[in-house]
């Protein structure tokens, strides 16, 4: 998948049925070893994405900043807490502290994070496809297929390497 958006939010689109399927599926009976087949399919497709070409979480999605993210980026940043709180963040309908808007304010015109440093824990774990547990954070990859090219590469080959019962296209 190149990093054409459009060819992505396309494809992604396709696919919805077929994937939420797969997951319903994987969090029914997820294999013993999804984990390491997980982390594997990360560090495979990671060894071929460069997220610098593309940059389209930090363009399009704002991650959830914790308490200790605020504190560490506020003191890198040399503000109080509460002025970087003010300055960047807003709360979302669940009540989490949010970008005020996107594309995220750190993001350079190089795509290039001018906090990368201390950056919140979710864009540290963005895509979040090697987690523990992965099974459940289904609804979540979901939504990252159509924002994050490699995300979409990593679930078409999850279906391809993991037999659960899928009976969908692929085995």
């Amino acid at each position: 998948m190149s990093t054409d958006m459009e060819q992505l939010k396309k494809a992604a689109k396709a696919l919805r049925k077929e994937n939420e399927r797969f997951f319903k599926n994987l969090k029914k009976k997820p294999p013993k070893d999804l984990d390491q087949t997980m982390e594997r399919l990360h560090e495979e497709e990671f060894r071929k994405t460069d997220c610098l070409t593309c940059a389209n979480c930090c363009k399009t999605t704002g991650p959830l900043f914790t308490n200790k993210d605020i504190v560490r980026i506020a003191k890198h940043l040399k503000l109080r807490p509460s002025q970087f709180e003010s300055t960047y963040l807003k709360k979302d309908e669940d009540g989490d502290l949010v970008l005020q808007e996107t594309p995220c304010a750190f993001l350079a015109s190089d795509n290039y994070c001018l906090i990368y440093e201390v950056r919140p824990k979710a864009c540290k774990e963005y895509p979040h496809t090697n987690r523990k547990n992965f099974q459940q954070i289904s609804n979540l990859t979901l939504q990252n297929i159509a924002i994050c090219p490699a995300t979409f590469n990593i679930v078409e080959n999850m279906k391809k390497n993991i037999a659960i019962g899928y009976k969908g296209k692929r085995n």
